[in-house]
């Protein structure tokens, strides 16, 4: 696997880390568990780390090569340093079946291994800068032209291209003319023995959330794209039309740390510190920063419900941590979460950007605590579909298929 931009073992929540990262690790580890070798290569960014890791799992490991400073550096930056990281890869010497990259910048590296190993590659984005582009609202959040074009001739010269979601799919058809014959259907797993349900107060004490206090969840990036500017505007209508049921209920923000180096993060947080003041909502809301995944499972399990109001996610890995914790889900109506939510099933739908109708179904659920368990339940239940056992199967045999047909070319 290649992850150029990101370690799979990086803290998350912190720079450039997230769903892409558990995605690898846990892929990695379920591979691992069938008896398949895997080794990750990743982009170094500290000198004092062991070239080699063998943390990731019983048959997995990390590689940390070398490419532009060795240090957290600007992803788009990191396109100029692909070929070294590519020459640091094959000075190695090692042998695969089969490339599977990750974001734009390993289909990049992945295309030019793919010649030198002479085996296939198959390639997940993640996310699509079409698609970010589109829901963008200033000049400082559209993604580069270059990383446009290099995602159309990834998926050009991929042998399999792995989609999120069917309409996922869609976007790379109609967006980058994508070949649908290449394209697979596969969504990110759950790790349902980190992710379960435990005794709600027992995991408000673990977090120090008094036992009487009823807690909202967001879970992401300190981005515009996350929409957490909608969730506060949403919870200042609660407080409006509901100030005594408001009166025990806290907004908690976790991985909410700015990249230090992104001025977009910075001047993000720092509009959303000054919302939150002017919504006069500052006795409601907590920015934690981040948390590491076993510590989130209480975050997830202690709250009333988790609420995704992002304008645009390719899948949306937290809205399942948090279905596999039996928490139900209120969620924008985009991308992934349109697919990962069954609207009254494990949560509720509303349309983007739209406080008002977010705060109605926060209010529905803080009010009535037999349908939020009902729809926590049931939640629980639908999403056994994502066990990264279920998923790794699915992948392996993908695989399988385009070994074979690369072979036979």
């Amino acid at each position: 696997m290649l992850s150029v931009h990101t370690s799979p073992l990086a803290t998350l929540g912190g720079k450039e880390t997230g769903g892409m990262n558990v995605y690898v690790r846990d892929l990695s580890r379920a591979l691992s568990h069938k008896g398949i070798e895997v080794d990750v290569y990743t982009r170094s960014q500290d000198p004092t780390l062991p070239p080699i890791d063998d943390r990731l799992a019983a048959r997995g490991r990390v590689f940390y090569i070398k490419a532009g400073p060795e240090q957290p550096y600007n992803k788009n930056d990191i396109y100029f340093h692909i070929d070294e990281f590519v020459d640091n890869v094959l000075a190695l010497r090692q042998t695969y079946d089969v490339i599977f990259s990750h974001y734009w910048l390993s289909g990049i590296a992945a295309g030019a291994l793919r010649h030198y190993w002479h085996i296939p590659f198959a390639q997940m984005f993640h996310t699509l800068a079409e698609l970010k582009n589109r829901v963008a609202q200033s000049p400082a959040e559209r993604d580069t032209a270059q990383r446009l074009n290099c995602e159309g001739e990834i998926m050009r010269s991929a042998n399999r291209i792995i989609a999120a979601t069917p309409l996922d799919r869609n976007h790379m058809m109609w967006a980058y003319g994508a070949s649908p014959e290449k394209i697979e259907i596969v969504p990110p797993g759950v790790d349902l023995d980190r992710f379960q349900p435990i005794d709600r107060n027992q995991a408000k004490a673990a977090i120090d959330v008094p036992a009487h206090h009823k807690l909202i969840l967001f879970v992401g990036r300190m981005q515009p794209l996350k929409g957490i500017d909608t969730l506060l505007r949403a919870l200042a209508v609660v407080k409006h039309r509901e100030p005594v049921l408001v009166k025990d209920v806290c907004l908690s923000i976790v991985g909410g740390d700015p990249n230090q180096d992104s001025e977009l993060e910075l001047r993000e947080f720092a509009r959303l510190q000054e919302l939150r003041e002017s919504l006069q909502i500052g006795d409601l809301v907590t920015f934690l920063g981040a948390k590491d995944q076993d510590k989130l499972v209480y975050y997830y399990t202690a709250a009333e419900m988790v609420v995704m109001p992002s304008h645009y996610e390719s899948f949306g890995m937290v809205a399942i941590e948090a279905m596999a914790c039996g928490t139900p889900v209120i969620a924008s109506d985009v991308g992934g979460l349109s697919f990962s939510i069954e609207d009254g099933f494990n949560g509720y739908l509303v349309p983007g950007r739209d406080a008002e109708a977010m705060a109605a179904k926060i209010i529905l659920l803080l009010k009535y605590g037999v349908l939020r368990d009902q729809l926590g339940n049931q939640a629980r239940q639908w999403v056994q579909r994502y066990s990264w056992n279920h998923i790794a199967d699915e992948l392996l045999e993908i695989f399988d298929r385009m070994a074979a047909e690369y072979s036979q070319a």
